[in-house]
C-alpha cells in the first residue's frame, strides 16, 4: 500500500527539521562560548566590537568574529550593523551566562555534548542492546547533568518540594536523619544539609568519581553535617532514616523494586520518601511534545543503557510516567503513593508505608 506524497507535510517537516540543524549548530556554539567565557566578558564589558572582545579574552579575533557571528545570527546575541558591535541583552544573559540560576541552560547544553562525545559507543549500544554503565559516558556527561540539575533544586527543593510533603519540613528543621540516594557530585545533598543545620545527610552514589567531587566540594563548603560514601542503592548503610530521596534517579536503577524495597527497611516507622522524577504523562500518545523527545533521547542513550548494565535490567526510561514508578513503589512495600507536587520538568512523589 502507497500513500500520496504530500508536499505541504514535506515543507512543513522539512522548516522543522532545518530549524532543529540551526539548534544544533547553536547548542554547539553556545556551549563552546561558555567554556571560553565569551558570554559572560560580553555581559562585563557590555556592547563591545569584535577586536575589543577579543582583546579582553586573549582570544583570536577572526575566530571570535565568526562566532558572534552565529550567535548574532541566531539571536543569542545583538548586533548594530551601523557600528558594527555586539552585545547581549539581560534576556540573553541569563540564559547563556547567568551560572547557577534557573534561567541558565548551559547545563542542559554540556550534557547534550557530552552524548556526541562519545556518539560512538553509544551507537555500538544502540545497535547491540547492550547495557552502559553510567561510569562508561564522558566526564562531561557527569558535570552537565549535575550543572543541569543543580539550580531547578536550588530553586525547588527546600521553598517547594520538601514543604509539600507531611510533617517532613518541621522535622528537618528540629533535626533529622536524610539519605540522598544516587546523589552524584552532591549538590542536592549539600543543599539540605546548608538549609537544615541540626540534620544529618547522607549521600550515597555508586560513581566514585562523582562522589570524590562531592566530598570536596562539601570540605570546602565547611558542611560538618554531611557525609558521602560510594554504595549502591540496594546496599546503603544504616537505619532509622526520617527522610530518604531520589532525585531523577529511580528510573536509571537496574533493580528499581529493590533499592526501594531497601529504602523502605531504612526508614523510621513514620518516615517519608520522596521520588523526583522527570515530568511524564503514562502513555506514549500523552508524551508527544517537546519535552518529552528530550528526555527520550537521552533516556535512549542514558537512562535505559544504565539500567541494562545493572542487576535485573528494568529500565524503566526517562519517561516512565506516575502510574509505573508507583507500582514499582508498590511492589516494593509503599502502600500509599500521591504526587505532592510538580514543576513544568519533575513531578515529586511522597511515598509511605
Amino acid at each position: 500500500m502507497t500513500t500520496e506524497f504530500n508536499e505541504n507535510k514535506f515543507n512543513d517537516l522539512f522548516a522543522k527539521v532545518l530549524a532543529d540543524v540551526g539548534g544544533a549548530i547553536g547548542l554547539l556554539m553556545a556551549y563552546m562560548g561558555d567554556q571560553a567565557g565569551v558570554y559572560k566578558a560580553l555581559e562585563e564589558s557590555g556592547p563591545s566590537t569584535h577586536e575589543a572582545l577579543a582583546e579582553k579574552l586573549g582570544m583570536n579575533e577572526r575566530y571570535l568574529r565568526e562566532w558572534l557571528s552565529s550567535n548574532a545570527a541566531a539571536g543569542y546575541v545583538d548586533y548594530d550593523a551601523e557600528k558594527d558591535i555586539f552585545s547581549i541583552s539581560p534576556e540573553q544573559a541569563a540564559l547563556f551566562s547567568h551560572e547557577g540560576e534557573p534561567t541558565c541552560m548551559q547545563g542542559f547544553f554540556q550534557a547534550v555534548v557530552s552524548q556526541y562525545e562519545t556518539i560512538d559507543e553509544a551507537i555500538d549500544v544502540f545497535k547491540t542492546g547492550r547495557g552502559r554503565a553510567w561510569g562508561e559516558h564522558s566526564s562531561c556527561c557527569f558535570c552537565g547533568t549535575d550543572r543541569f540539575f543543580r539550580p531547578g533544586y536550588a530553586a525547588n527543593l527546600v521553598e517547594n518540594w520538601i514543604p509539600s510533603l507531611e510533617g517532613v519540613e518541621a522535622k528537618l528543621k528540629t533535626g533529622g536523619k536524610i539519605a540522598d540516594i544516587g546523589c552524584g557530585q552532591g549538590s542536592s545533598t549539600m543543599l539540605m544539609a546548608e538549609s537544615y543545620p541540626e540534620s544529618t545527610v547522607y549521600g550515597y552514589d555508586f560513581h566514585a568519581p562523582s562522589i570524590e567531587i562531592a566530598r570536596n566540594r562539601a570540605k570546602e563548603a565547611g558542611l560538618e553535617n554531611i557525609e558521602f560514601h560510594v554504595v549502591t542503592a540496594k546496599d546503603f548503610p544504616g537505619d532509622n532514616y526520617d527522610f530518604v530521596c531520589i532525585f531523577d534517579a529511580l528510573h536509571d536503577m537496574g533493580d528499581p523494586v529493590g533499592a526501594a524495597s531497601h529504602i523502605k527497611k531504612c526508614l523510621n516507622d513514620d518516615g517519608t520518601f520522596m521520588v523526583v522524577e522527570p515530568i511524564a504523562g503514562d502513555s506514549l500518545g500523552e508524551n508527544l511534545n517537546l519535552l518529552s523527545s528530550i528526555f527520550y533521547g537521552f533516556s535512549t542513550t542514558i537512562c535505559v543503557p544504565t539500567s541494562k548494565a545493572q542487576e535485573v535490567g528494568l529500565s524503566l526510561g526517562a519517561q516512565a510516567g506516575q502510574n509505573k514508578i508507583s507500582e514499582v513503589l508498590n511492589q516494593a512495600g509503599f502502600s500509599q503513593v500521591k504526587r505532592a507536587t510538580e514543576t513544568p520538568t519533575n513531578m515529586v512523589l511522597e511515598a509511605r508505608v
